[in-house]
């Protein structure tokens, strides 16, 4: 009886190709977002409070002739074609100065507004907002696995069997074993812990920051930090609104928590990238989607109005201190902050519009109403609110979230 053949890989190579190979899942005609939804699917206010925040940098700019808004993982566009609907009623004609770069490896899509560049890398030398809304979760990275002796071995998949039937390989060395004892030491544990080596994000976070003349670099992801890592790891699947075993065949999404607080640390206070793992490899721009189906939602969830009361969640805010805003500063405003942080400062209002508009204007009362619903859900710290958005100023005079 012949035996079975198998290829055996680290995941970072059958992520890659599982993800943006030709036949991969993020160029799939369904797009990532017949899989899963993001803040952008939840809700046209999370496109407003990027546009607000474009606002805020244009200001700290000093209103240049040129502002670009660069998507980093666009998907299929609709952020960006979100935030173009809104450019007329931009602040001091930025909308008629506004630059739309949408990131992808994919091909673009027929009948996008021919506003918008596509291009496969951040553009180099710009001035504006680069914006990557759960991106760095799809940057493939490599998986560690203590054995029986708490030697960190890398975990092997094999591609051959296309069912996500996984083995120990070697012990983890070099770059990989500098990150892992710097950000999430294994070495000595019990067996079977297991770590996401996130060097390759550090080094693509980056260059993504690099790419930027002046403005601010945001990423959006669920992530955690050295103090609170999980014990088995992240990795995992999602196919059609489900989640899935992690089969490298293309069929599903392949996702992992963002060490965030190391990405922070790729940058230097003074703007350079930091080599997180002593000796980081590179890694290719890998995107991924950040928007959804379009649906309409009042502008008046962006009201800042103090006569209502949240429906959304009271439990705590966790406190942005809790995250170290040192680690990886750029300047003023520099730092991790959780998203319901984020888009309150940004003025996105959960808040119940005042009972006494449903008698005087029902229509106007069930339009706020639905839009506060949509913002609450933003803003769960159970759900999305609890997403990490890491902030990295370049070339700006002050904290344009929180001035």
């Amino acid at each position: 009886m012949a035996s079975a053949k198998h290829e055996w890989s680290g995941w970072r190579t059958a992520a890659e190709r599982a993800l943006y190979g030709a036949d991969g899942f993020f160029r799939r005609p369904e797009g990532p977002g017949g899989h899963f939804r993001t803040s952008v699917h939840a809700s046209p206010l999370f496109a407003r409070a990027v546009a607000e925040l474009l606002c805020r940098v244009d200001e700290a700019l000093g209103h240049p002739a040129e502002v670009a808004l660069v998507d980093l993982g666009a998907g299929r566009g609709e952020l960006l074609t979100r935030v173009l609907a809104l450019a007329p009623g931009l602040r001091h004609g930025l909308g008629g100065r506004l630059r739309p770069y949408a990131v992808e490896r994919a091909e673009r899509p027929a009948g996008l507004d021919g506003r918008i560049d596509w291009l496969d890398a951040p553009p180099e030398g710009c001035a504006g907002l680069l914006f990557a809304n759960e991106w760095l979760d799809n940057v493939p990275v490599d998986v560690a696995e203590t054995d029986a002796d708490g030697v960190p071995r890398r975990v092997e998949v094999d591609l051959a069997s296309l069912d996500g039937t996984e083995r120990l390989g070697d012990p983890v060395d070099g770059a990989d074993a500098a990150w892992l004892a710097r950000w999430w030491p294994l070495a000595g544990a019990e067996p079977g812990l297991r770590a996401e080596i996130g060097h390759p994000r550090d080094a693509a976070w980056a260059r993504a920051v690099g790419s930027l003349r002046a403005g601010l670099a945001v990423a959006v992801d669920y992530a955690h930090e050295r103090a609170t890592r999980p014990p088995f790891g992240t990795l995992t699947g999602f196919r059609e609104g489900r989640e899935v075993r992690p089969v490298p065949d293309g069929s599903c999404d392949l996702t992992a928590h963002v060490a965030m607080d190391a990405c922070a640390a790729a940058m230097d206070v003074s703007g350079g990238a930091t080599d997180t793992s002593a000796t980081a490899t590179d890694t290719s721009a890998t995107t991924m989607d950040t928007s959804g189906a379009a649906t309409d939602a009042s502008a008046g969830a962006m009201d800042t109005s103090t006569t209502a009361t949240d429906v959304s969640t009271t439990a705590t805010d966790v406190s942005a201190g809790a995250m170290d805003a040192s680690a990886g500063a750029g300047g003023p405003g520099a730092g991790l902050l959780t998203q319901r942080e984020a888009l309150r400062a940004l003025g996105l209002d959960a808040r119940r519009p005042p009972l006494a508009l449903a008698s005087t204007d029902p229509t106007a009362y069930v339009r706020a109403l639905s839009a506060a619903g949509e913002a609450a859900e933003l803003t769960d710290p159970a759900g999305l609110g609890a997403f990490t958005w890491l902030l990295h100023p370049v070339n700006l005079p002050h904290d344009v979230l929180r001035p």
